[in-house]
């Protein structure tokens, strides 16, 4: 029985989120795409900035979906419910109240595929639900599929199926090849990651197709759809694409992540906000705090009433400690040194926003 599958991409501020935002509309109009922005109210102004513009090249309204409608902006709100504990890498309240609940009760019970910006050069999954109805997509990696979905296919229990969709889809001079490696099973010398590997470099929108037929048969969104126009999809898309879309298309690139010279001791260095999300968030490297401290001091300020006995921002430090002097000059230095070394090394990019997130913990709900 066809029921309708809704195609929801979230806009998180960040760079990655607009640029899907942008990549769809060029690329995929045929999909009715709906746009939301979960909103903490405790952004930074330039993400509310971004959502304009991104309004304006969509042509549509970006939903803003909030997590409460009190008298109170919705972290404040829920901070009160938690008796002032903060969010931290260990306790999240913060993504699931605000983030991954509004999404969830806004989706309720209809299907949707939800697309998620993560790009090709990021070895990383991204927000998938757990709700059975709602399924994520990612346009800009060479395969668009979640790792759940990867390992139910080419699971050793399913060759022969895999083999016989291989069979009506793949081309004929490549069949061979494509029925030895469905065959050969996966093992300790023939891993998952090596298997799906061999599989896209022979064709990524033939993997697609097996895929999508695949699920036919499965109980996914995606099973509902006649037609996913997403199949012949095979475009690579990483960190210099990703700015190349703002450039292309008239839309400014958030000004948090505009590197900023700094000078200390005689050194100099450039910082920026690698991320979206709240201006406190607890994932910031204390870089990114003194950045907010000299950039937005207001706002860090605001950050620093939040502290008190017993709860902070930090897990070693409080905001009113790294802003002494003597403190803000060795992270400064610090952060040189790392940056310096990171440089040397071979690092997949040169620009400090990749440098910053490549290897930083993340909330796969706030900062794509």
């Amino acid at each position: 029985m066809s029921r309708k599958v809704r195609h929801v991409l979230g806009i998180s501020g960040g760079k990655d989120s607009a640029a899907l935002a942008m990549y769809m509309k060029i690329r995929h109009p045929e999909i009715e795409m709906e746009y939301y922005f979960t909103d903490t109210g405790k952004e930074l102004d330039e993400t509310y900035e971004l959502i304009q513009e991104l309004e304006s090249f969509l042509g549509k309204k970006i939903l803003n979906l909030e997590a409460n409608h009190s008298h109170k902006n919705p972290f404040d709100h829920y901070l009160d419910i938690y008796n002032g504990f903060l969010p931290s890498s260990m306790a999240r309240w913060c993504t699931l109240k605000l983030k991954l609940e509004p999404f969830e009760k806004w989706i309720g019970d209809d299907l949707a595929i939800s697309y998620v910006g993560i790009r090709d050069d990021e070895d990383r999954e991204g927000y998938v639900s757990t709700k059975a109805n709602i399924q994520s997509i990612f346009p800009f990696r060479k395969h668009i599929w979640s790792i759940e979905v990867l390992h139910k296919v080419l699971h050793n229990t399913n060759r022969e199926k895999v083999t016989k969709l291989y069979q009506l889809h793949g081309a004929v001079e490549m069949m061979d090849r494509f029925v030895e490696i469905v065959l050969e099973p996966q093992s300790p010398k023939y891993m998952f990651s090596q298997k799906l590997k061999d599989l896209l470099q022979l064709s990524i929108s033939t993997f697609n197709y097996v895929v999508f037929d695949f699920l036919k048969d499965e109980d996914f969104p995606v099973s509902y759809l006649d037609e996913f126009s997403l199949l012949d999809n095979e475009d690579s898309i990483d960190l210099n694409k990703v700015l190349q879309l703002f450039k292309t298309n008239g839309v400014k690139v958030p000004g948090y992540y505009d590197e900023i010279e700094f000078e200390v001791n005689g050194q100099k260095g450039v910082y920026n906000r690698s991320r979206s999300g709240c201006y406190f968030c607890f994932y910031q490297r204390k870089i990114e705090w003194i950045w907010l401290y000299e950039r937005h001091h207001d706002l860090f300020l605001k950050a620093q009433e939040y502290e008190k006995e017993g709860y902070s921002w930090m897990d070693n430090e409080t905001l009113e400690q790294i802003i002494h002097p003597e403190r803000m000059a060795q992270i400064k230095l610090d952060y040189i040194a790392t940056l310096q070394k990171k440089l040397i090394g071979k690092n997949r990019s040169n620009k400090l926003v990749d440098i910053l997130a490549s290897d930083s913990e993340i909330c796969a709900n706030c900062f794509i």
